[in-house]
């Protein structure tokens, strides 16, 4: 079965930046791509390409077989889009958005209005739905503009930071509702600034840095490219935050990843508790006083920051 998306060759500029650079990848039908990167990364740009907002400069895009420039309107019929910011109109209605969504996709007047209930319903809107969206608050205007991705009933969603912004209830809540797309057999392509949501969700991930592809494999297999656990302190002074950063990377070889904020540093432990060991005895010769020490498993955070050097929403 051919993949429901396929990037190949894809490059994108904008005057003298380059935004992404031969980027290929593929999304199998009923599955979620992951598409992670910091911000300035070419995540947005694809999304454009993919959604015919954008042409690429070379390369070739389909999306449910469907070239997204020669084949740009029927491209349209077939998607969904939710953006990083709610696409809603603040006078109308929560139904009245949805209604006139509907009407876009040409539906007759009755069918747009009973999928803007059933919608309105699957998100939690029903109460609210003849209430006008400015009065909704922040997150379920997150909710109605994934709403409004929802009622053509497209066979490919395409997410870009859909739960930026929410609270951690909420968030929860859409994974379940995207969890229930897909098993009804909604493709999905994800882009977002949460490492656990992607961990959670997505059936393969890709990294993309700099508009190139740096990584991709499922969660677990980008997980291993580190070699083994990870591990990790926390300094009681946080103006010891250096020495021990440097203490750790001389004792180990590895580049430390540091969390300031957190006062966390966190390197690979290739040789598993001798790496521990090791590095609490040295710290401890080094005067430096520890609030916490962990051995474990590495999660995308790790992964992300091995793979670029900063945070995802750098």
């Amino acid at each position: 079965m051919a993949p429901m998306i396929e990037v190949c060759d894809v490059a994108k500029s904008f005057g003298d930046v380059q935004a992404l650079r031969d980027v290929d990848l593929s999304v199998e039908q009923g599955s979620v791509l992951g598409l992670l990167g910091p911000n300035g990364a070419g995540k947005t740009t694809l999304v454009n390409v993919l959604a015919t907002l954008h042409k690429p400069d070379r390369g070739t895009a389909k999306v449910a077989g469907l070239d997204v420039v020669a084949d740009a309107v029927a491209v349209r019929s077939v998607i969904g889009l939710a953006g990083q910011f709610a696409a809603v109109d603040e006078v109308l209605s929560g139904r009245e958005n949805l209604v006139m969504v509907g009407r876009l996709y040409r539906l007759g007047r009755r069918e747009a209005v009973r999928r803007a209930d059933e919608v309105l319903e699957r998100l939690g809107l029903s109460d609210a739905a003849n209430r006008p969206v400015r009065t909704y608050s922040g997150g379920m205007r997150r909710r109605l503009d994934l709403g409004a991705s929802l009622v053509g009933r497209p066979s490919v969603l395409i997410l870009d930071e859909p739960t930026t912004g929410l609270d951690p209830r909420t968030r929860q809540d859409l994974w379940g509702f995207i969890e229930e797309l897909v098993t009804e057999g909604t493709t999905v392509l994800l882009t977002t600034q949460y490492l656990e949501e992607a961990d959670h969700l997505a059936d393969s991930i890709v990294v993309i840095d700099q508009g190139t592809v740096i990584a991709e494999g499922t969660s677990e297999q980008l997980k291993d490219r580190l070699g083994g656990d990870v591990f990790e302190i926390r300094v009681a002074d946080r103006d010891r935050l250096d020495v021990a950063n440097a203490l750790l990377g001389a004792l180990h070889g590895d580049r430390p990843t540091v969390d300031a904020a957190e006062r966390r540093v966190s390197v690979p432990a290739r040789d598993g508790a001798a790496t521990l060991v090791a590095g609490v005895r040295g710290l401890d010769e080094a005067g430096i006083v520890l609030d916490d020490v962990a051995l474990r498993r590495p999660s995308l955070d790790d992964v992300f920051l091995t793979l670029t050097g900063k945070g995802v929403a750098a």
